[in-house]
Parts: C-alpha cells; structure tokens; sequence
C-alpha cells in the first residue's frame, strides 16, 4: 500500500512539475509574441547591411519639422506586402513619418487626387508640398524628402569645344550619366559660354567634361568669376594626344586658371602596372589609394577605372585649399610621348609613380558659408557610357556632384548591390551529410540515454 501511495505521490510531483514548465513555456511564447508586435523592430543580419537605412537618411528624417507622410499606391495585395518592407522602415525611424496604402480599384479618387496613373507609385507630402518618389527604395524615397527640402538643382554642362554630349547615347556620350543624375533630383542642361561673360546664375553646379578644342577667354573668364564668386565646378580634362589625327587641344587658358588655384595638369599618360592591368589594359589604371574626403571615403577598399588619364600636380595658392583625392599605385609610370600612339611601360624617359589623379579645392571668397569649391580630374572619359557602369565610377561621378552642390546627405544612399552568398561547393558534402545523417543521430542518442537513464 505504502509503495502505491509513494508512486501515487511520485505521478502527482511529475505532473505538478510538468504542468508548471507547460505553463512556464506558455507565459514566455505569450510575452515574445507581444513584444514582437508591441515592439516591431526588425534586425538586418546581412553582412553589408543591405536592409538598413543609411545613416544619412536616418539624419534628413530626424531633421523634420513637421509629420510627413509617404502614401504608396497600387492595386494587388502582395505588392503592398512587398513595399511594406522597405516604408516600415522609414516608419520605424521617426513618429513623424506615417505610412497610407491606397488601393487604386477601390479607390481610384484617392488616386487622382495625388495623380497617380501607374501603380506602384509613392508619394512624399510635408506640409503642403508634395513629390513622388523616383524608385521604391531607399534613393527613391530620401531623394523625394531631399527635394521637397532642397528643390531641383541644375548642374550645366559646358558644350562649344567638343565636349562629351549630354544626350549622347554611344560610348562616349553622357546619357547614362544624365539618368543618373535625374534619380538623384538633379537638372542636368547644357549651356555655352561662348556669346556669355558669365555662368547663369540658377547653375548649382558647372561640368566641363573633356572639351577637345581650346576654351576663349571669354569661357575662362566665365568660369573664374563664377567660382571665385562662390560657385561650383567640376573640371575633366584629358591628356592632350595628338595621334592619328585624334587631336585634343592642351587648353592652355584652362590650365592656366587651374594653375592660379594650385592644380598643374601634367602634360603625359598614365600607365599603371597592377595584376589588373590584364582586365582593364595599363592605359586604364585602376585605382584604389584615396584620401580623407568625403568624395571618396565610402569608395575605400574598391576600384574606380581612370581610362585614358593625365596626372596632376597640387598646392595651395592664393585663396585656393587644394588636397589630393586619389593617387596611382608606386608601379605607375607616366610618358610624355603624346603623339606616337606606340607607348612602352619600360621606356626610361618614363616618369615614376605614384602619380595624383584627382584633386579638391575650396576657394576663400570671404563670405561666410559661401565659398567656392571646384573639383579636378584628369580625364573625362570615366564618366561616358564605355566605363560610367565600371567598377564604382558611377559613385564617384555622383559623389562630386553631390559634394559640390552641398548635397553631401546624398553621398551614400545608393542601392545596396545584392551579395553573392553563393555556398561553396567544396563544403556541400558536408552539409549534406550533418542535414541527413548527423541530426538524426543526435536525436536517436539522445532518447537512447534518455530511455537508459529511466530504466
């Protein structure tokens, strides 16, 4: 009787003990499942990042004075799915920021009321103003907010002397460049110098982009007092070759003016002689040695391509701060030989590297937050069709539109490019193994002991 009343007593425990653990588990599934929607905060695991807004986004939403809204549009339920991905995000960053989905069939009112025509559109509105986002993603929508607070600003290509054409769309033209700069809220426009003693005044930022044919003094002119008044520019220009009869001008007026700034354009032809010269070809270095700058911080670690590129010389002079931007390896050699067309890495007139590519300048017009600032690069060819796509030249291209304009918010907001986390095929045996084979066996010894240890 005594021994029926302890395993009595024994069941009785276990099932106490057993119902407590049950209801333990309960009480804990129970409060992750209301902190996880009480607290809807996703975490991005990816090694780049790539479901995390920028800090530059994070700092134009926490800079809002007043709610803004972005309503996306659109007609199938698991697009609005889709697109919660990334607006949740801009909710999660701000209690200013508030998400509306309009379904276009049934509510198609709504929908004219913004005029929104196609679906899978998103509207930005602050306040009174409203802009539609040129993208579903992070560029698309931080540009919006950036250019309700900013407007559109022009940045003028300087045409008249053979430069790349804006709207060109074959190797050397321009066009992939303008697309890119439209996303980022940007008016490109082509303007001359030619008849005008001045750069308009509504250009944020100027581009001279590889002009073949040597500039008036007018367009020097032009091009001074607007930067030394406060203005911005961007300055490419080529090696001047002279080789079958493929002739670009040496610009000596140009020169001259980058010069009085403190940038000397060297007269010669960068070749590098890296392992990546079998890729690209030594006449089109691939660089990767950048200074401290905003322009090129973000492009550290990874290669822009210079095709066709001079070297330049940099101090400061006048009212002029010039810096390096990015250089050549110590492997490069530079010739003088402009016009043979035959050019040898090993030749012993060659100059040795490393050669400064790149330079940055600020220019002191004596008034507060307005002084100019100009950009110089030895060679304009990385910013046509052929090579705009190269490498990260895209991100150079835009990041010195953005630094020159002051839209240094901007630098950095591009689309996260997917990883390729492709599994290597030497390690697919073993997983293939430890998913078929091994957890199995784990769980048969385990209830083995377990049985053992209750005999």
């Amino acid at each position: 009787m005594a021994d029926n009343t302890s395993v009595a007593a024994q069941q009785a425990r276990f099932g106490a003990t057993a119902s407590l653990y049950t209801l333990l588990v309960l009480a804990i599934l129970v409060a992750i499942n209301y902190l996880g929607v009480r607290f809807n905060r996703p975490i991005d695991l990816t090694s780049n990042k790539r479901y995390t807004l920028s800090d530059e986004t994070k700092k134009i939403v926490s800079g809002l004075k007043q709610d803004a809204t972005i309503t996306y549009f659109d007609a199938s339920t698991a697009n609005f799915d889709q697109a919660r991905g990334i607006l949740d995000r801009y909710k999660n960053l701000s209690s200013k920021i508030h998400i509306d989905y309009v379904n276009m069939r049934t509510d198609p009112m709504r929908a004219r009321e913004f005029g929104v025509r196609l679906p899978g559109t998103a509207i930005v509105s602050e306040g009174s103003q409203r802009e539609e986002s040129k993208s579903l993603d992070e560029q698309g929508i931080t540009g919006a907010f950036l250019k309700i607070s900013k407007g559109i600003r022009k940045v003028c290509f300087v045409g008249g002397s053979k430069e790349h054409a804006l709207d060109q769309t074959e190797g050397p033209g321009l066009s992939a460049f303008k697309t890119l700069l439209e996303r980022d809220n940007y008016q490109p426009e082509t303007i001359t110098l030619l008849e005008k003693s001045t750069v308009p005044d509504d250009c944020k930022v100027t581009v001279v982009a590889g002009p073949r044919g040597d500039y008036t003094p007018n367009e020097v002119t032009a091009l001074k007092t607007y930067v030394e008044n406060g203005g911005r520019a961007f300055f490419m220009l080529d090696p001047p070759l002279d080789i079958r009869g493929d002739h670009i001008s040496e610009n000596t007026g140009l020169d001259n003016l980058l010069e009085s700034w403190g940038v000397t354009l060297d007269k010669d032809l960068v070749l590098e002689n890296t392992a990546l010269v079998a890729i690209y070809g030594p006449q089109n270095p691939p660089i990767n040695h950048y200074e401290d700058h905003p322009i090129v911080n973000d492009l550290k670690s990874s290669y822009v391509i210079m095709p066709i590129v001079r070297s330049l010389q940099v101090k400061n002079a006048g009212k002029s701060t010039v810096s390096k931007l990015f250089s050549t390896s110590d492997n490069a050699v530079a010739t003088t030989d402009l016009s043979s067309g035959r050019v040898s890495m090993d030749d012993p007139k060659n100059k040795k590297g490393p050669f400064v590519l790149g330079a940055v300048g600020n220019y002191d017009t004596g008034k507060p937050n307005e002084g100019g600032r100009f950009v110089v690069i030895g060679t304009s060819s990385f910013i046509a069709n052929d090579f705009i796509t190269t490498a990260l030249n895209r991100d150079l291209a835009l990041n010195v539109i953005n630094w020159l304009s002051s839209d240094e918010d901007l630098i950095s907001i591009r689309p996260k490019e997917p990883e390729d986390r492709k599994l290597d095929p030497k390690g697919v045996g073993p997983i293939e193994v430890s998913d078929f084979f091994g957890f199995p066996l784990l769980i048969i010894v385990a209830g083995i002991a377990v049985f053992m240890k209750r005999r």
